[in-house]
C-alpha cells in the first residue's frame, strides 16, 4: 500500500550529490515529490528531505542504496506521524482586486500574509501543509492569480536522537 514516506539523508557538500541521491530514486522508477536541500546543524553536513509516495519496502531498498553512497553519512525514512513539516507557498494576484474587502478577508481566514503590494500586483505568503496551501490557492484563484509557487517539504523529527549521535556511532563503529 501506498504512502507519503518523508526521507532524510544527510551528506558531506560535494558536487553533483544531489544528482547521485536522484539517480537512486529514478532507477527504481519513483516519482520525487519534493526535494530540498539545506546545512544541518551539524557544521560541513548537508541535509535532503525527499518526500514520496510509495511502499515501505521500496522505500527501504531506497535507504539501502543511498547509504551505499560515497558522502552519505547517513539516510533515515520517516512516516508523516514522526515528523513536522511545513511548506511555504507565495501567491501572487492582481492589485485591482483590493478595492473591496473580499481578498482581504480571505487571507486573514487562512492565515496568510501579505509580502508587498505593487500597483499592478500584491505578493502573499502562506506557510503550511500541501492540502492548507492548495486550498488557498483555489480560494485566491478567482482574484485574478498571475503566479504561484510552492517550495519542497522543511521537516524535522520527533524523536529526540540528534544527528551529532549518529555521527559519533558512525565514527565508533568504523
Amino acid at each position: 500500500m501506498e504512502k507519503t514516506y518523508t526521507v532524510l539523508v544527510f551528506t558531506e557538500n560535494s558536487i553533483g550529490m544531489m544528482n547521485r541521491i536522484t539517480i537512486i530514486f529514478t532507477r527504481r522508477h519513483l516519482n520525487i515529490d519534493s526535494i530540498t536541500a539545506s546545512e544541518s546543524e551539524v557544521k560541513g553536513v548537508f541535509r535532503y528531505t525527499i518526500v514520496l509516495r510509495t511502499n515501505k519496502s521500496q522505500v527501504d531498498k531506497v535507504i539501502g542504496q543511498l547509504e551505499k553512497l560515497i558522502d552519505v553519512l547517513k539516510a533515515f525514512v520517516h512516516k508523516d506521524s514522526d515528523i513536522v513539516h511545513q511548506e511555504i507557498a507565495l501567491y501572487k494576484i492582481k492589485s485591482e482586486t483590493l478595492t473591496n474587502g473580499d481578498v482581504e478577508k480571505v487571507i486573514r481566514e487562512h492565515h496568510a500574509r501579505i509580502l508587498t503590494v505593487d500597483p499592478k500586483f500584491m505578493v502573499i505568503e502562506k506557510t503550511g501543509h500541501v492540502a492548507e496551501t492548495q486550498l488557498l490557492f483555489e480560494k485566491l484563484k478567482p482574484f485574478g492569480m498571475l503566479e504561484f509557487a510552492r517550495s519542497g517539504r522543511v521537516a524535522v523529527t520527533k524523536p529526540m536522537k540528534e544527528l551529532s549521535t549518529y555521527l559519533e556511532e558512525l565514527k565508533e563503529s568504523n
